[in-house]
């Protein structure tokens, strides 16, 4: 199991995700503005079992990935400076779902997910703000996408990010500091710092999902934790 992240996240998050599997540290730089430079939802999106990846990762990464038996297909857009073209792989792909925005999104994931249903949102960084949990249940820190998710008849509760740091920004978002493995939900700090965090526990519980609390600290937006197989 490779465990692709930010190096950025704290140190102590680090050594309690090494339990867990290998890890790739990413950081660029000159590609993307330095907040999301080094998130993997920002260069990579996992669809099932095809993991697409920027074309313009840097190539020591992309080396790693396929001397550890890691498959992978290239997007044809390679990540931009700034906003928009900083989002074209930060969709969220579930069984039957595929949700971005669509101006925005890359052709290879909208075509490997042309028999899902496309569901539009107005967010670009979908799975910064969107954790799925499965193809029903969701949590987001973007209320527009709660309603959305709403009249697709899809279940979600909306997370205020206040609190949730991300350099540079007055906040980051609660689907960036998550990822989710083997019916565990991991988060880069710890639920009591978050207001709504008993809430997200009881959501959490409720849909028999283990929570994994990576450090005793604020919530820290690493863009996503990326679980991979090798193959």
């Amino acid at each position: 199991m490779f465990i692709i992240i930010d190096k950025k996240i704290p140190g102590a998050a680090k050594e309690k995700l090494k339990e867990f599997g290998s890890l790739i540290e990413l950081q660029t730089s000159g590609i993307t503005y330095d907040a999301i430079s080094g998130h993997p939802d920002i260069f990579f999106h996992n669809a099932g079992d095809q993991l697409i990846v920027a074309p313009n990762t840097p190539e020591q990464y992309i080396q790693e990935l396929k001397e550890n038996g890691v498959s992978m297909i290239f997007g044809e857009q390679p990540v931009g400076e700034k906003y928009p073209t900083s989002s074209a792989y930060n969709a969220v792909s579930t069984q039957d779902l595929l949700i971005h925005n669509f101006r925005n999104t890359d052709s290879v994931i909208t075509r490997l997910g042309e028999d899902l249903d496309f569901v539009h949102v107005d967010q670009g960084y979908a799975r910064c703000n969107i954790l799925p949990l499965d193809d029903n249940h969701f949590i987001t820190s973007d209320d527009k996408v709660k309603k959305v998710l709403d009249r697709f008849n899809k279940e979600s509760i909306y997370v205020d990010p206040e609190g949730i740091l991300l350099e540079g920004f007055k906040h980051g978002f609660f689907g960036g500091c998550c990822g989710i493995h083997d019916q565990k939900v991991f988060i880069i700090g710890s639920l009591k710092h978050l207001p709504a965090g008993e809430m997200v526990r009881d959501y959490l519980s409720s849909l028999q999902y283990e929570i994994i609390e990576l450090y005793d600290g604020q919530l820290f937006d690493g863009g996503s934790i990326l679980f991979i197989e090798s193959h």
